[in-house]
């Protein structure tokens, strides 16, 4: 499988490829009053108001480090209703892609609540890389539908 690598911090994190649309510079994001610290704010992509989830605040309590490399990880979603949406993720150092085998990654033997999109490590030379999995991350924004919604009929 082909997957995108990026850091939060110092710590390497790994996420599929298939539902990443596109990797796009960091842009000026338009805040959010009362959403969550991690929502860094939206922005209009392509005439489509998209939510920006700052993942090291998420899981690290951090904000993202403004740098040259940090970006905005487009990702694609289904509502519940079929109704597609887009994501976009904050990262830094969101530099490369790998081909990775799905049995590269163990379990890590403990699973968080708080935390489930967190998946297996896997080991690079001397460095744990930690999965972060689409498929269980919107879970924890399950507001951000309501709250596209509200900023599009302003």
């Amino acid at each position: 499988m082909l997957v995108l690598l990026f850091y939060l911090g110092n710590t390497m994190y790994t996420m599929k490829c298939d539902r990443v649309r596109e990797v796009a510079p960091i842009v000026s994001l338009k805040e959010v009053p009362h959403a969550p610290d991690y929502v860094a704010g939206l922005f209009n992509y392509r005439g489509v108001i998209v939510p920006v989830i700052d993942l090291r605040r998420l899981i690290q309590g951090k904000p993202c480090q403004m740098r040259m490399s940090t970006r905005i990880i487009l990702v694609d979603y289904v509502k519940e209703d079929n109704t597609p949406y887009i994501l976009g993720l904050m990262a830094e150092r969101v530099t490369e892609t790998a081909r990775r085998d799905e049995t590269d990654f163990v379990a890590p033997g403990l699973q968080l609540e708080e935390a489930p999109y967190l998946g297996g490590l896997m080991m690079q030379e001397q460095e744990m890389i930690q999965y972060v999995d689409l498929d269980l991350l919107p879970e924890s924004f399950q507001f951000l539908p309501a709250l596209i919604k509200a900023q599009n009929e302003k």
